[in-house]
């Protein structure tokens, strides 16, 4: 796939759908996990009864056809892998714009680093990741006649999509960073926090090549773990790439500043962008009006806050 056409493939998304956008649940059967994968598939579908997806007090959902009866063709396949504490609506917007252009998008959960499984250590596991995806595209190519390939994500998911396309990660590269920045990276915070000792996990799986060659094509939101790459770490990565970064100086995160992280460096044949005004978190859902509030109360970081300009709504168009 030339990289135009992925551009193409991704640029689809709007917030108004251009044709009915299907939604079915599945479990998806993953031999490297102790259970099925949740996960849900977005297709374009025929025209049916509206429900809505994805909606709750802080966040605006969608509107699709339950199980509605699949467009007929081959179709180019999305797999989306969602951040570190997330999970399969993060990306729902992308997902219903994709799916209301033509293509077939799957979401799942990761086991061990979604809302309310999350463990510190496993988040960390990239490759079991990749093979949640990769476990997921052998699940829709049973449904859909499978057309080009495309790995995408956002944050940690950012970086499975990478991972998925041969970009291998760097143990050492990364412990390194985060002792010398600190709390300076919202990610090396967390992972102090949760008194993770980086130089204590396995560099063979971290380092290893996780290239899946069903994909033709990843993008990846904002990607974490993108610090300390060794000069060689793309080697293997065959298929199209595009970074696309959100916000610019104090509204740059650290943790995925693929820019200064060297990461633009190592793959110089990605596609680049970065969209401002905006920053790390104008990559979730459109907010309701009470949903900065109801975080807030919550505890929880400012996720519905967006810079001073800017439009999430336009941030995803």
């Amino acid at each position: 796939m030339h990289r135009s056409t992925l551009v193409a493939v991704l640029a689809a998304a709007a917030p108004a759908a251009a044709d009915p956008v299907g939604l079915t649940h599945i479990d998806v059967e993953a031999p490297h996990r102790a259970a099925p994968l949740e996960a849900v598939v977005w297709y374009p579908s025929a025209p049916g009864a509206v429900e809505r997806f994805g909606e709750n007090p802080v966040f605006i959902g969608y509107d699709v056809v339950p199980d509605g009866a699949s467009a007929a063709g081959t179709m180019p396949v999305v797999l989306l892998s969602h951040g570190l504490g997330g999970n399969l609506r993060g990306l729902g917007w992308l997902a219903h714009g994709l799916a209301s252009e033509g293509a077939v998008v799957v979401a799942v959960n990761h086991p061990g680093s979604t809302t309310g499984d999350l463990d510190p250590a496993r988040s960390l596991d990239h490759g079991a990741r990749v093979r949640d995806l990769g476990a997921a595209l052998d699940a829709v190519a049973e449904r859909f006649d499978v057309g080009r390939v495309v790995a995408g994500g956002f944050s940690l998911g950012g970086w499975t999509a990478l991972s998925m396309a041969g970009l291998r990660g760097d143990l050492g590269g990364y412990a390194e960073h985060c002792a010398a920045v600190g709390d300076a990276s919202t990610h090396c915070a967390d992972l102090a926090a949760w008194g993770v000792d980086l130089t204590t996990l396995d560099a063979g799986a971290w380092d290893a090549d996780h290239r899946d060659a069903r994909v033709d094509g990843a993008f990846a939101l904002d990607p974490g773990l993108v610090w300390g790459l060794g000069s060689d770490a793309a080697d293997g990565v065959a298929a199209d790439v595009l970074l696309i970064g959100f916000g610019e100086g104090a509204d740059r995160l650290l943790a995925t500043n693929f820019d200064a992280s060297g990461l633009t460096d190592v793959l110089p044949q990605a596609e680049r962008m970065v969209v401002v005004p905006a920053r790390h978190w104008s990559a979730l859902p459109v907010c309701k009006p009470g949903g900065a509030a109801i975080v807030a109360a919550e505890g929880e970081p400012p996720i519905c806050d967006d810079p001073a300009g800017a439009n999430r709504a336009a941030v995803h168009a």
